[in-house]
């Protein structure tokens, strides 16, 4: 039972009382003490949890891997979820997309569009480009730092790189590589300190220092090359580049910044990626439409997968478990089980879409979790006293009227909006 009351003080004059007020004030005793009961005897109920009786809502986060592809021709962006190996949405970005990064922490991903010279920046968790950036000329590859604070683009017809600052959503610093240059492929080392950029057009890989964003050297792959990608091992201490001129990878040593040795792969390599744990690095042959894989212990290839028409890009899942292939020519996405090094999934992106640039990431999802249901409590009045006597009860429950002994809802435990006029109220309502 549950009894609010009130009283309004009186006062009652002289020291002697009357028979009828002596009365009068019995009964409220007996008004009061039957009020008191009630209320002990509802206190017993138990409240709804937290946030039910204010209505708050509380947010639900999932964590997953997406891939997000590049789509050259249809000026897109293919979101494939790893979970399911399908195509959960497409972002319109700028023109002929190529290269894709997101950034550490899963919530910004990144696109190169090689021809509307900009970058579109997608916030991960709407699908939606929040910011275009104006960049140099044929801007291909993006690498982001490991605090994410600067993303690095190479601009192909311009020869320099463009630093981003992620905050701001704007150029920072334009790094000159050298005329003739035409960077491609660019990666940052584990500690952020060096950008290695792959020049394509003068068989050089060029280091920035990203402390003052300036090349302060370039490493020579050798004649005839033309280096067009670049990966780094989570150590640092190499750096892979993938040369289309002699059909190899160039292995860097960056202690030294020289090239130790050279790994032959399929015809047209391009891109590549490296295994979370460093063991092994994925590069997609582009005109044997196959992928090599090198353990990177023996630097040797110890498997080739064959995939989809024309691989130009790979990236690998942070758990290391897939390998995820651009199939340009086919528009399809290749999936590598990388425990057997066999082609688990094809993901197709759509007709003419023209995949290039892949990346994956974990990505962190908040939606808004449903206000809990609370239990539909009925109720019943059973009188109102006012000045020492019972009545039939007048009370409001979300504005509708109810006499005594009808039953009303509750409209937030244990809230109730009983309303009286009376300068003396008790009121009792049974939960049922």
């Amino acid at each position: 039972m549950l009894t609010r009351w009130t009283r309004k003080s009186t006062n009652i004059a002289g020291p002697e009382l009357t028979e009828a007020a002596d009365l009068q004030r019995r009964r409220r005793w007996r008004a009061a003490a039957t009020t008191a009961a009630i209320v002990l005897g509802l206190a017993q109920l138990a409240p709804l949890p937290a946030g039910a009786e204010t209505g708050a809502e509380t947010a639900a986060q999932r964590t997953r891997q997406i891939a997000y592809v590049a789509d050259s021709n249809a000026s897109n962006v293919a979101v494939i979820d790893v979970a399911t190996n399908t195509v959960t949405t497409t972002i319109p970005v700028g023109t002929s997309p190529d290269g894709v990064a997101v950034s550490p922490d899963g919530t910004r991903a990144y696109v190169a569009n090689s021809d509307s010279d900009d970058v579109s920046v997608i916030n991960t968790r709407t699908d939606a480009v929040i910011a275009t950036i104006p960049v140099g000329n044929n801007p291909f590859k993006i690498a982001i730092t490991p605090d994410g604070a600067r993303a690095y683009v190479t601009n192909f017809a311009s020869d320099n790189v463009s630093a981003i600052d992620t905050a701001a959503n704007t150029v920072a610093a334009t790094i000159p590589l050298g005329a003739g240059t035409n960077p491609e492929g660019v990666a940052i080392t584990p500690d952020g300190t060096r950008a290695y950029v792959a020049d394509s057009g003068a068989s050089t890989v060029s280091v920035i220092d990203t402390a003052t964003n300036t090349a302060t050297g370039t490493i020579p792959i050798g004649p005839g090359t033309i280096p067009v990608d670049v990966a780094i091992t989570p150590d640092g201490a190499r750096a892979y580049v993938t040369d289309v001129g002699k059909n190899s990878v160039s292995v860097i040593d960056t202690a030294t910044d020289t090239v130790t040795t050279t790994v032959p792969v399929g015809a047209d390599p391009k891109g590549l990626a490296i295994t979370p744990n460093g063991g092994r690095v994925y590069v997609a042959n582009n005109d044997s439409n196959n992928v090599s894989v090198i353990d990177t212990a023996t630097d040797t290839v110890i498997a080739t997968v064959p995939v989809g028409t024309a691989p130009l890009d790979v990236a690998v899942t942070p758990d290391g478990a897939r390998a995820y292939v651009t199939d340009f020519a086919s528009d399809n996405v290749t999936v590598i089980g990388t425990a057997a090094n066999t082609v688990i999934a094809t993901v197709p992106t759509g007709a003419r879409s023209g995949p290039v640039g892949v990346a994956v990431a974990r990505v962190t999802e908040v939606t808004p979790r449903p206000q809990p249901r609370r239990p539909r409590i009925k109720a019943r009045v059973d009188q109102e006293i006012t000045g020492g006597e019972a009545r039939p009860a007048q009370i409001t429950e979300t504005g509708q009227f109810a006499e005594a002994g009808r039953r009303v809802e509750q409209w937030q435990a244990p809230h109730w909006r009983i309303v009286s006029e009376n300068s003396w109220t008790g009121r009792s309502v049974t939960g049922r």
